[in-house]
C-alpha cells in the first residue's frame, strides 16, 4: 500500500516594498575648493544666488581629537553646490560675507554649527530640518528618513564614519557629500508647510532662534568617569589609576589630533588599572600592550600607573561620582520621598501633554527642568515663579505657556509621600 505524501505547507511570501530611487546629483560635481581664488570665485557666486543657504560639514569624529570641518557643502539656488576645503584656508569669513545674513538650512545642527563657527561662520538664521522632523514627532528624523518620506528618494549614507581629515577626497566621498545639501531647500519648504499646518511654526522659530547661542554641550567635570566599564576597577586606587591612564591619553589625543580610542581604548585602560602592573616589564608583558599603536606610549602608560599608585590617600578620587543638581530617578523614592512623589505627578502631565500636541516629550520639556524642579521646587509655588526658574533654566517661552501652570499643579505635592 502506498501512503500518499502530504502535502506541503503553502509558504506564505511577505511583499517587499519596492526600494525608493536614489537621489542623484541634478549637477556634475564640481572640484574641491582650495585655492584663493577658487574661494573667490565662489563666494561670488553665492552670492548671487537667490534664497536659503543648505549648509552641511564633514567632520573625522572616529579619527580625530578635534571636532574641525574638514569639508564644508553649501547649495543656493541659482548658485549650485560647492564643496570646499576649510583645512586650506586660515578661515572662511569671505564666505560668511557671501552668504549675507541669509537663512541656513541644516540637518541636527548642533552638530555643525561648532566646527562651522571655528572657520568663521556663524548664522543670523536658521532652519533645522532635523529639529523640525521632531516638533511634528515624525518617527525617524535622519535625513535619509526625510528625503524619504517627503520626496520618496533613497539618500545612501555609506560615507557617513569615514575619514574626512583624508586628502585627496576620493569621488565617490565627494558625491556623498553634495548629496547631503541637494535636497535641503525643497526638504526645508516641505516640512515648513506641514509645521504651519500643525500649528507649530512659531514653536518651531523660537527653537531656530535658541540655536544661534548655541555653545556645544557644557564641560563635562570628571570626564574619566566616562571610561567604558569604569565599574570593573574596584576602590579608589584603581580609580587612581584609571584617571591618570586616561589624562595622559587625552594629552598624547590633543598633541596628535588622534581620537583618544585609536591610542589606548577604554577597554585597555581598565585592564591597565585593575592589573596595576608594579614594573615596565609586566606592563609591556601585558596583552593590551601586544599591538604597536598602545605599545609606542608605553612609557608614558606606565609613569600614569606609577603616579595613581603614589597617590596620597587624601588625593584619591572619590568611588561615587559628584553630580550636579538631583540624583538618579531610581535613588529618590529612598532619599526624598515627597519628591519622588512630584516626579511621578509632573511625569503624568508631560505624557498626557505631549499626546494631546503630538510631540515627543522631551521636546515639549526637558526631562532635566522637570527632574530639577520635582526635587527642590520653589518656595512659592505659583505659576510665575514656575514659569520664570523654567525659562531660567533655558526652557522656550511655548514651552512655558504650554505646561507652565500643569506643572505648577502637579509640583504642589502633599506634606508626605503617598
Amino acid at each position: 500500500m502506498t501512503v500518499a505524501e502530504e502535502p506541503e505547507t503553502p509558504v506564505t511570501v511577505e511583499p517587499v516594498e519596492p526600494e525608493a530611487p536614489r537621489l542623484q546629483l541634478r549637477e556634475p560635481l564640481t572640484a574641491v575648493v582650495d585655492t584663493p581664488a577658487a574661494l573667490a570665485e565662489t563666494c561670488e557666486r553665492i552670492a548671487a544666488g537667490t534664497g536659503p543657504i543648505a549648509l552641511d560639514a564633514e567632520r573625522a569624529s572616529g579619527y580625530r581629537y578635534s571636532q574641525r570641518a574638514y569639508l564644508v557643502q553649501v547649495r543656493r539656488e541659482g548658485s549650485g553646490t560647492h564643496l570646499i576645503d576649510p583645512i586650506a584656508f586660515d578661515n572662511l569669513i569671505t564666505l560668511d560675507t557671501a552668504f549675507d545674513g541669509n537663512e541656513w538650512i541644516l540637518h541636527a545642527a548642533t552638530q555643525d554649527l561648532m566646527c562651522l563657527a571655528e572657520v568663521g561662520l556663524y548664522p543670523e538664521s536658521l532652519f533645522d530640518t532635523e529639529l523640525a522632523g521632531r516638533l511634528l514627532n515624525l518617527p525617524r528624523v535622519g535625513l535619509a528618513a526625510l528625503v524619504e518620506h517627503y520626496l520618496g528618494l533613497s539618500l545612501a549614507k555609506e560615507f557617513s564614519a569615514a575619514d574626512w581629515s583624508t586628502r585627496p577626497l576620493p569621488d565617490p566621498w565627494l558625491v556623498y557629500a553634495a548629496l547631503d545639501v541637494e535636497v535641503l531647500v525643497e526638504l526645508r519648504n516641505l516640512i515648513d508647510a506641514d509645521l504651519v499646518e500643525a500649528g507649530k511654526r512659531e514653536w518651531a522659530a523660537e527653537e531656530f532662534e535658541a540655536l544661534l547661542t548655541f555653545q556645544g554641550p557644557p564641560e563635562r567635570k570628571e570626564p574619566w568617569r566616562r571610561t567604558s566599564s569604569i565599574h570593573k576597577a574596584r576602590g579608589r586606587r584603581a580609580l587612581a589609576v584609571v584617571r591618570e591612564l586616561w589624562e595622559a591619553r587625552d594629552a598624547i589625543a590633543t598633541d596628535r589630533d588622534i581620537t583618544p580610542g585609536r591610542i589606548l581604548p577604554d577597554s585597555s585602560i581598565i585592564e591597565i588599572a585593575v592589573t596595576s602592573p608594579q614594573d615596565l616589564n609586566s606592563l609591556k608583558s601585558m596583552k593590551v600592550m601586544k599591538n604597536r599603536g598602545p605599545r609606542r606610549f608605553v612609557s608614558e602608560w606606565f609613569d600614569a600607573v606609577e603616579r595613581g599608585l603614589a597617590l596620597p590617600e587624601i588625593k584619591l578620587p572619590t568611588t561615587g561620582q559628584k553630580v550636579d543638581g538631583p540624583p538618579p530617578p531610581r535613588a529618590w523614592a529612598d532619599k526624598k520621598p515627597i519628591a519622588a512623589v512630584r516626579l511621578g505627578r509632573t511625569r503624568e502631565v508631560v505624557t498626557s501633554l505631549a499626546e494631546k500636541h503630538n510631540l515627543p516629550a522631551e521636546n515639549l520639556i526637558s526631562p532635566q527642568l522637570v527632574r530639577n524642579l520635582a526635587w527642590e521646587p520653589p518656595e512659592d509655588l505659583t505659576v510665575d515663579v514656575v514659569s520664570a526658574s523654567l525659562a531660567a533654566q533655558g526652557a522656550r517661552q511655548w514651552q512655558i505657556g504650554l505646561i507652565g501652570e500643569l506643572l505648577t499643579e502637579a509640583l504642589d505635592a502633599p506634606e508626605e509621600a503617598e
